[in-house]
């Protein structure tokens, strides 16, 4: 190879590196893949709704009070789904992806789960009265990337409140198998599948013996 061939080559190469492309074996430009896997609007993170259902990542996420000590705990694989023109789409949550926050009191307690970029997030608020807690309510919201060419970009609000959800003696967790499916709104669903939960009184940081088993 001349000095004048290797020269060039060698601002191909660079060119290359600096567009995010690398070589395949037959010399054919192939376009690096983002770590993400999937399209992207600017640098802003959106999750992307399958047209399928997937059984969720199971992730375990946890509080503790200003002092350290831990305060709520919660193991769940979480599922959005979506209803956009009568038709339902899916985005199960990665655990790797969420950010964790939160706070614990003496009687009401809030665990927060969001993705990069505010994209999704499932707020949890707990309650305890006497010597039982449970949460009361369901906050959820998801800005996907548009599920069509052509389909504007929105968001998918949530609630359910007022609510005595996932009841358990303090010290116990609450414990479910099956699905647990609740209606934020119209267009947004919530599935929590398999659900542990404790919060106030967690000894050692571990679920308490004896909480509630559902099937």
């Amino acid at each position: 190879m001349t000095e004048g061939h290797r020269g060039g080559w060698s601002l191909f190469l660079l060119a290359a590196i600096i567009l995010g492309f690398s070589l395949s074996s037959d010399g054919s430009s192939i376009q690096a893949a983002s770590d993400s896997e999937q399209p992207s609007e600017g640098l802003i993170y959106r999750p992307v709704l399958q047209p399928t259902e997937a059984v969720p990542v199971i992730g375990t996420y946890t509080m503790k009070t200003p002092a350290g000590k831990p305060c709520l705990k919660a193991t769940m694989g979480v599922e959005y789904i979506v209803i956009e023109k009568k038709k339902p789409w899916y985005f199960e949550l990665d655990p790797t992806r969420v950010a964790t926050s939160g706070y614990c009191g003496k009687e009401a307690a809030v665990l927060s789960l969001t993705l990069p970029d505010n994209a999704a997030s499932l707020q949890l608020t707990f309650r305890k009265e006497g010597n039982v807690s449970f949460v009361t309510g369901l906050t959820a919201h998801i800005t996907p990337l548009p599920v069509c060419k052509g389909c504007a970009s929105k968001i998918y609000p949530g609630v359910v409140a007022n609510t005595k959800l996932f009841k358990a003696n303090c010290g116990r967790s609450f414990k479910c198998k099956s699905q647990n499916e609740f209606v934020m709104a119209a267009e947004l669903k919530i599935k929590l599948v398999p659900l542990q939960i404790q919060a106030f009184t967690l000894p050692k940081g571990e679920y308490g013996q004896g909480g509630s088993l559902l099937h």
